[in-house]
C-alpha cells in the first residue's frame, strides 16, 4: 500500500481540529513530522487533501469523501490491535452529552459501563446540543446524548428518553402559591434560561410562542446548577429538566409552577455520524444505557442511586 495507519491517523487529526499544529499536539508528534507526513500522503497519490486558508486548512471534496473512511479503518484497526495485545476491552470511546444528560446521567452509566468493562477508556464532553452535533459531524466524538433536535444529513439520530422541562420559582415568589398562572402572567415574568444553542432553550422557546407576549429573558447562563442559584436568590423564574431539580424540590429550596398552557415535553437521542464503522465498544455502551433506563417512561422516574 502506498499510505500508512500513521498517514491516516495524522490525517484524520488534522481535519478533526483544522492545523497541523493542533493535530500534532493531540497526537504527541512534532509539528514538522506531521506536516511531512501529511504532505508524504498528498504527495504519493499526486492529490490535494485541504484547502490552505492561512493557517487553517479545510477540507475539500476529495478530504470529505476521505474522512469517514479512514476514520473507520482506523477504528477497526484499533479494534485488531487490541485482540493481537489480549486486550479485552473496547479500547478508547469519545462520548459526548449535552450539559443536563452529562450531570444528572451520563456520569452514572459510564460508571457502570467502567465497571462491565475496566480495560476500556471513556472521556465525556459535555457541551450543548449544536456543539455536540457539530463534534459528531466532525468525527471528534464517537457518539452523542442530545436533549435537543438534529436535523444534520450526515447524523444518524435514535430516541432515547422522554424527558419533560418544568417552571420553577423560589418558595417566596408570587407565582408560588398559585395552582396555575396564565400565559398572560408568564409574559410578564423575569427569565434566567439557558443559552441559545442548548436543546433546553430550543424546547422553552417552542413552547412559549403560546404566550401573548414574548418572555423577557433577565439572564441567559450555560449552567443549570447557575440557573437554579440565581431563581434560589430571586432574580426571576427559570425553566429546566424535572430530572435537574428533584433534589431541590425535596428540600423545598425551590417550587415547580404548574404550565398546563405549555407543552414541554422533549426527547433525549442517540446519535453517532452515518458513515462511522460502529465498533463493539459503541453497541456495548448503547446497549448498557438502554438497559439502564429500560422500562422507564420519563427521565426523572429514573432512580440513579441504583446506578452503580
Amino acid at each position: 500500500m502506498k499510505y500508512s495507519l500513521r498517514q491516516l491517523q495524522i490525517f484524520v487529526a488534522v481535519a478533526q481540529g483544522g492545523s497541523v499544529s493542533g493535530a500534532a499536539q493531540r497526537l504527541s508528534l512534532s509539528q514538522s513530522a506531521t506536516s511531512t507526513a501529511l504532505g508524504e500522503l498528498e504527495r504519493q497519490f499526486d492529490c490535494q487533501l485541504f484547502d490552505r486558508i492561512g493557517k487553517r486548512l479545510k477540507l475539500n471534496e476529495l478530504g470529505h469523501q476521505l474522512l469517514p473512511k479512514a476514520a473507520a479503518l482506523l477504528d477497526r484497526a484499533e479494534e485488531l490491535e487490541n485482540i493481537l495485545e489480549g486486550r479485552a476491552g473496547f479500547g478508547a470511546l469519545e462520548v459526548g452529552a449535552t450539559l443536563t444528560i452529562g450531570n444528572y446521567l451520563a456520569t452514572m452509566i459510564i460508571s457502570a459501563f467502567m465497571q462491565e468493562h475496566p480495560e476500556s477508556r471513556v472521556r465525556l464532553r459535555v457541551h450543548n446540543t449544536a456543539s455536540v452535533v457539530e463534534r459528531v459531524a466532525g468525527y471528534q466524538l464517537d457518539l452523542g446524548l442530545i436533549e435537543g433536535d438534529c436535523n444534520h444529513p450526515d447524523i444518524e439520530v435514535r430516541p432515547w428518553l422522554e424527558d419533560e422541562l418544568t417552571v420553577f420559582a423560589a418558595p417566596g415568589h408570587p407565582l408560588a402559591d398559585r395552582d396555575s398562572p396564565d400565559l398572560e402572567q408568564l409574559g410578564r415574568e423575569r427569565w434566567i434560561l439557558r443559552e441559545q444553542g442548548s436543546g433546553t432553550r430550543r424546547t422553552f422557546d417552542n413552547a412559549t410562542r403560546a404566550l401573548p407576549r414574548q418572555p423577557q429573558v433577565r439572564l441567559e447562563l450555560e449552567h443549570t446548577e447557575a440557573i437554579k442559584r440565581a431563581v434560589e436568590s430571586g432574580l426571576g423564574i427559570g425553566c429546566v429538566s424535572r430530572l435537574a431539580l428533584r433534589d431541590a424540590f425535596r428540600r423545598g429550596s425551590l417550587v415547580p409552577i404548574a404550565t398546563p398552557g405549555l407543552d414541554l415535553r422533549r426527547q433525549f437521542y442517540f446519535i453517532w455520524h452515518r458513515q462511522k464503522y460502529q465498533t463493539a465498544g459503541m453497541r456495548a455502551f448503547l446497549a448498557l444505557c438502554e438497559a439502564l433506563t429500560a422500562g422507564k417512561r420519563r427521565t426523572d422516574e429514573i432512580d440513579l442511586s441504583a446506578v452503580p
